[in-house]
C-alpha cells in the first residue's frame, strides 16, 4: 500500500481562490494516477490531497513492492515538477507498507464508493507517509525485506508511530541502486546450489570452448518465468571466474518499455560506474538528503 499526501495544503487553501485549488489537486491526483498506473497499481481512494495505491490487488505482480517504490519515487520527483499558483513547487512525503490485508465489500455510495481494507498494514502507510520529510519515500520493514537489493536505503530506526504499541522500522529510499541483473538483486550473496541442469550448464561452457578456438557461437536460453534461466547465467559466468573473458549484461525492464534503447543506455551507464538513472554527484546528493531527513525524523521523535 502506498499512501500520499500533499504538503502544505491547508495553506495553500487559505491563500488560493477554490477555483485555483481544484485545478492544483486535480493537476496533483492526475500526477499521482498517472505514476501508479505505469506501475499498474489500483487507486482506491481519492481524498482531496489524500491518495491511497493498491499494489498486488485486484492485480497480482510478483514484483508489486518494487513497483509501488518505482511508483513513489516517480510521483516525488512530478510532483516536484508541479508549481503552485502563489508561487514555489509542490512536494508530496509518501509511505509504503507491505503484508496482509482482507479486502471486503464495496461500501458508500456514488463518489464515496470504495472496497472495505482490513489490516494494518493500510494504517501503517498512512502513519509512515506522516513521518516522512517532504519529498522523500519511506518504506516499512516488510517492504524493504521483499525489495532485496534492487534500491539504495537508509535505516531511519525504529520510529513510535500512533496506534503501534512498538516503534516501527522504517527505512527511507535513496534511489535505485545498480546492480548486475534482477535476479542478483532480488537474491543478494551466495546463490542456492543448481541442480537439475547439469546437462544444460555442459553445453553453454562446450559453446564457449567452441568460440575461444575461433568457432562463433550464439546460444539463445527460452524457457518460462522461475524456471532457472538467470541462475544458469550465473552458474556459467561462476564457472568461467578463472578465464579470461569479458560479461556484457544487457538486461530488459518491464518497467521501462517506454525507453528506447533502455539495455543499452543501461549498459553503458555501468560501464561508466553511474548509477541507475543519474551522475555521480547526484547519487551524493541523494544520500545527504537522506542523512539528514533522518536526523529530521530524529528531532520530530
Amino acid at each position: 500500500m502506498l499512501f500520499a499526501d500533499l504538503v502544505g495544503s491547508t495553506v495553500l487553501a487559505s491563500k488560493l481562490d477554490p477555483e485555483e485549488l481544484g485545478k492544483l489537486l486535480c493537476a496533483y491526483q492526475d500526477a499521482v494516477a498517472g505514476a501508479a498506473a505505469r506501475y499498474e497499481g489500483h487507486v482506491a481512494k481519492l481524498m482531496g490531497d489524500g491518495v491511497l495505491v493498491y499494489f498486488g490487488w485486484p492485480r497480482a505482480h510478483e514484483d508489486g513492492p518494487e513497483r509501488a517504490v518505482r511508483a513513489g519515487l516517480s510521483i516525488v520527483a512530478t510532483v516536484a515538477r508541479l508549481t503552485a499558483p502563489a508561487g514555489g513547487p509542490l512536494a508530496v512525503p509518501i509511505g509504503i507498507a507491505t503484508g496482509p490485508v482482507v479486502v471486503g465489500d464495496i461500501i458508500g455510495q456514488g463518489a464515496a464508493r470504495e472496497e472495505t481494507v482490513v489490516g494494518e498494514h493500510a494504517n501503517l502507510a498512512a502513519r509512515l507517509q506522516q513521518e516522512a520529510a517532504a519529498g522523500t519515500v519511506v518504506i516499512a520493514d516488510g517492504t524493504r525485506r521483499l525489495l532485496g537489493q534492487v534500491f539504495a536505503l537508509c535505516d531511519l530506526g525504529a520510529l513510535p508511530l500512533k496506534g503501534f504499541a512498538q516503534p516501527v522500522p522504517a527505512f527511507g529510499v535513496v534511489g535505485e541502486r545498480r546492480a548486475g541483473s534482477r535476479f542478483e538483486a532480488h537474491r543478494p550473496g551466495a546463490p542456492a546450489p543448481m541442480r537439475g541442469r547439469e546437462q544444460e550448464l555442459a553445453l553453454v561452457l562446450a559453446r564457449w570452448r567452441q568460440a575461444r578456438a575461433g568457432e562463433g557461437q550464439a546460444v539463445l536460453l527460452l524457457g518460462e518465468a522461475g524456471i532457472g534461466k538467470s541462475r544458469l547465467v550465473r552458474a556459467t559466468l561462476d564457472a568461467l571466474d578463472g578465464e579470461e573473458h569479458v560479461a556484457l549484461r544487457y538486461q530488459c525492464s518491464p518497467h521501462h518499455t517506454g525507453s528506447a534503447l533502455w539495455p543499452v543506455i543501461r549498459q553503458l551507464g555501468a560501464a561508466a560506474g553511474r548509477s541507475a538513472g543519474e551522475a555521480g554527484p547526484a547519487r551524493a546528493a541523494g544520500s545527504r538528503r537522506c542523512c539528514a531527513e533522518q536526523a529530521e525524523i530524529s528531532l520530530r521523535r
